[in-house]
């Protein structure tokens, strides 16, 4: 069962993100402040949850939430500076957008940059223990679901619109067939044999 807060007292924020196993496409955090008292018996981890159950449990978040955010860190961005400091910025960029400052961060996972003088706490599996981080994962997932579903529209073939840019079988076999687009991470393997099969 999912705790509603690490303290008592001091206004919390939940950070998670999604993406970083991809090969395609962002990495996107979401950060989200909730109301101490803040209760919903349908949200969890949302790899655990069923699309439904998420875009439902989207909307009671933003509606509920003493402030939210979601940012993104670009592919081209990842091969530039890894996909860590990626997810790292991108946890950055969504706290720099929330309108209530908080007090402490919970980070769901074992490492994090110092985001400025906040005091923070990593945790594993955190979004199966923390509602806030949990809320986190909700909205970093339905937001970048929605942006590789619409990616697919205009890239078929790759199966974005089930794998939205996960390493599965039949990603891979469209880069074999129909090669890389322009949103792929070329500092990821894409392939074995990637850098022959790019530059032939």
């Amino acid at each position: 069962m999912l705790r509603s807060s690490f303290t008592k007292d001091l206004i919390e924020a939940g950070c998670d993100e999604v993406g970083r196993g991809s090969l395609a496409g962002p990495v996107v955090a979401a950060a989200v402040i909730l109301p101490k008292k803040f209760r919903c018996k349908e949200l969890n981890d949302s790899k655990q949850m069923t699309k439904d159950q998420r875009l439902e449990v989207r909307e009671i978040i933003k509606n509920s939430a003493l402030a939210w955010a979601v940012a993104e860190v670009s592919h081209t961005e990842i091969d530039e500076i890894n996909i860590l400091n990626a997810s790292f910025r991108a946890m950055h960029l969504a706290l720099d957008q929330l309108t209530t400052r908080p007090q402490l961060l919970l980070i769901d996972g074992n490492r994090f940059k110092p985001y400025g003088d906040l005091p923070y706490e990593c945790i594993i599996k955190g979004d199966a223990k923390y509602m806030s981080i949990a809320a986190a994962s909700v909205l970093a997932k339905t937001y970048r679901d929605d942006m590789m579903q619409n990616l697919a529209r205009e890239f078929p073939g790759y199966s974005w619109e089930t794998n939205v840019g996960y390493p599965t079988e039949e990603h891979r076999n469209g880069i074999r067939k129909l090669g890389i687009t322009p949103f792929h991470r070329k500092s990821f393997t894409l392939l074995p044999r990637q850098l022959e099969l790019f530059e032939e």
